[in-house]
């Protein structure tokens, strides 16, 4: 059974930092990403990252700010996220295809119950 738990959220002022984990259980994935959803929007791609070569892709409007990265041998990944915003609120979720995908988030399989971020101004 596959199972994607992500951790990590809570609640910082501006310009802090949070790092977020999501650890995967019951496969691999060529493609592990993360995607938000802030109240009244759509979900947005934050980024995503590659099992193979670890090639990571990140959204414009996080690029700078946040580094995606993975860490095979517990089967996570993480997102750092630095300089964090008032606009970055949202829920985080962690999502997984079996293929190398990029932003679309209709290529994602399975995804997690999602993380409540709060940035403070």
């Amino acid at each position: 059974q596959v199972q994607l738990v992500e951790s990590g959220g809570g609640l910082v002022q501006a310009g802090g930092s949070l790092r977020l984990s999501c650890a995967v259980s019951g496969r691999t994935f060529s493609t592990m990403g993360w995607f938000r959803q802030a109240p009244g929007k759509e979900r947005e791609f934050v980024g995503r990252i590659s099992a193979i070569g670890g090639s990571a892709l990140l959204g414009n409007s996080v690029k700078g700010r946040f580094t995606i990265s993975r860490d095979d041998a517990k089967n996570t990944i993480y997102l750092q996220m630095s300089s964090l915003k008032p606009e970055d609120t949202a829920v985080y979720y962690c999502a997984a295809s079996e293929l190398l995908v990029g932003f679309n988030e209709r290529r994602y399989n399975y995804w997690g119950q999602g993380t409540q971020v709060t940035v403070s101004s």
